[in-house]
């Protein structure tokens, strides 16, 4: 499980992919996530610019990251 340490109040989801390594790009993460691949607190998302606060967790391809403060 990767945790991502908030600096702000939220980070968006593409950018939590992004940090967490497991996509590339922002372009690769948007079609992950329209493509609803992507789930937040269990359900499928499919906003790249979805809000994530601390205590929120995303699962892509069996991976785990948690958001924290």
């Amino acid at each position: 499980m990767e945790i991502i340490k908030l600096r702000d109040e939220f980070i968006k989801l593409g950018q939590a992919l992004k940090a967490a390594g497991f996509v590339d790009s922002g372009v690769e993460a948007k079609e992950y996530i329209v493509q609803g691949l992507v789930l937040v607190n269990g359900e499928v998302e499919t906003r790249r610019g979805r809000k994530l606060y601390d205590g929120d967790e995303v699962v892509f391809d069996g991976d785990k990251i948690s958001i924290q403060k």
